[in-house]
């Protein structure tokens, strides 16, 4: 046996006399501990890999809010990358008022010095509108990691971007993330406007906080503020054979692509901490127009059967609770009309009974719209009142169905009518149609009571008879959900 192999076949060497075999072993190699420091400092230096963003924001006539959404971007805790504003059929001062933020921008942050470069696009008239020019900016940005679409009119609060990416850069299950929405009020002027804003604002926090309760599962990836994997979108072009990611099948474009991104195997979310402030409708015009493409847009997807490159897609599961909303819908309209009429009835009989449990069903909704409105990060003193006034709610609730009804009867009767222009002129303060749901449901009420006079006494007490019943059955039902609904652990979520 030679030197080497009698050193290899030793047993472990004892410890030094006086020192423990456990203290020796633990002992550390000098040189080893003189290297930690250095390796420690090369780990810290060495760089990380920065997922990359390129937003996108389409415009038109974004004049007046188009300088507050840069400015929110550029005070971004994370910057994106670069920004691409698209400038389209614009009539007013757009692209001169974005051309003063043209060019790069450097700032410092918590984490560390960040850049960015801001492009403005005046594409002209563009027949496609939003689409054409979404399509247009991702053009600019496929070769990125993830794409950010913002609305001309979005702010978001400083901290949106980087909980956004890091929530999509958690997971590559996730195809999409949108903020949570929400409306600025603190500008708004006029009884009308501060009326239809606190509703909307009670609308975008029940959505909210019904997505982030269900997994944080999110329907539809709005346009207004959301972050995209370049990836999913790539993967939803050679699924649909489309050459762009968002198309003119629907007058929803955000809604189809959640849709395909669905589809495609991804998860579609709703974020747990980004937020932004969208542009709120301040007139029932406007209010109405958008209301109306949104719900018909809906209805198109939900629909079954083939319309044109439209296909509906009713068992979908980010339609299932669009399913839910109209039906619920449905009832609210059904409950509310049974009343009035038999309340009207009642009374021309003089049958009418007051019962103080009638008193529980609104003491239900404004428990409900309270925790609505405590669930919101930004809540105010309107929005306490929007819910505990009762007839605010109730209003606005009214104003919805107006919307509701339009949309369906738009649908059944195959106009063929651009939503995305009649909202356009809506804002202008041009158009009547959003009369068209009050002034029907005066001539329904009128007719109502005109026929009701002609009906004998005997047939109108059997009317009411039955009509009580059904529609005290129907009411409790609603109640315990209304109930149930009140009930729910938020789980720390603000909406």
């Amino acid at each position: 046996m030679d030197a080497n192999e009698t050193r290899y076949d030793q047993g472990p060497q004892l410890a030094p006399p006086g020192m423990g075999e456990d203290a020796y072993l633990r002992t550390p190699d000098p040189h080893l501990a003189a290297y930690a420091d250095q390796f420690l400092d090369e780990l810290a230096s060495s760089p990380t890999y920065r997922p990359t963003v390129g937003c996108i924001i389409p415009a038109y006539n974004e004049a007046e809010t188009i300088a507050g959404v840069l400015d929110s971007l550029l005070q971004q805790t994370r910057l994106p990358d670069v920004i691409h504003l698209i400038v389209n059929n614009t009539s007013d001062d757009s692209v001169e008022i974005a051309s003063h933020y043209a060019g790069p921008h450097t700032r410092k942050t918590e984490l560390g010095e960040q850049s960015t470069i801001i492009y403005v696009h005046d594409i002209g008239k563009n027949p496609d509108k939003k689409v054409g020019a979404l399509n247009y900016g991702y053009s600019l940005v496929e070769h990125m990691d993830y794409v950010l679409g913002v609305d001309g009119d979005t702010t978001p609060e400083p901290d949106a971007v980087e909980h956004l990416v890091n929530e999509i850069a958690s997971d590559d299950r996730i195809g999409g993330i949108s903020a949570i929405y929400s409306i600025d009020d603190s500008a708004i002027d006029g009884p009308v406007a501060k009326f239809l804003i606190a509703g909307q604002r009670a609308q975008f926090s029940a959505f909210n906080m019904q997505n982030m309760l269900k997994g944080r599962n999110m329907a539809v990836l709005g346009g207004q503020f959301s972050i995209f994997a370049t990836q999913a979108l790539r993967d939803v072009l050679r699924d649909s054979h489309q050459r762009t990611p968002w198309v003119n099948d629907s007058e929803v474009e955000d809604s189809l692509l959640s849709l395909q991104i669905k589809s495609a195997g991804y998860l579609t979310k709703i974020s747990a901490r980004a937020r932004a402030h969208v542009g709120g409708m301040t007139t029932l015009r406007s209010l109405d127009a958008q209301q109306v493409k949104w719900n018909f847009g809906a209805i198109d997807l939900m629909w079954p059967g083939q319309r044109g490159d439209t296909k509906g897609q009713p068992f979908h599961p980010n339609l299932r609770l669009r399913w839910f909303e109209h039906m619920s819908m449905v009832i609210n309209m059904t409950t509310r009309l049974m009343f009035f009429l038999l309340l009207f009835g009642a009374l021309s009989i003089h049958a009418f009974v007051f019962r103080a449990w009638w008193l529980v069903p609104p003491a239900a909704a404004v428990w409900l719209n309270f925790r609505v409105a405590h669930s919101m990060e930004f809540r105010n003193r309107r929005d306490y009142l929007f819910a505990l006034l009762v007839f605010p709610a109730e209003l606005y609730m009214l104003i919805r169905m107006g919307h509701f009804v339009r949309a369906w009867l738009k649908f059944f009767s195959r106009q063929q009518t651009d939503n995305w222009a009649a909202q356009a002129k809506a804002e202008r303060g041009k158009g009547t149609a959003w009369l068209y749901p009050f002034a029907a449901l005066a001539v329904f009420f009128a007719g109502a009571a005109v026929g009701w006079r002609f009906v004998p006494i005997q047939t109108r007490s059997d009317i009411l008879a039955v009509g009580w019943p059904i529609l005290g059955v129907i009411t409790i039902l609603q109640t315990c959900w209304m109930i149930m609904k009140a009930m729910k652990r938020y789980r720390g979520f603000k909406a």
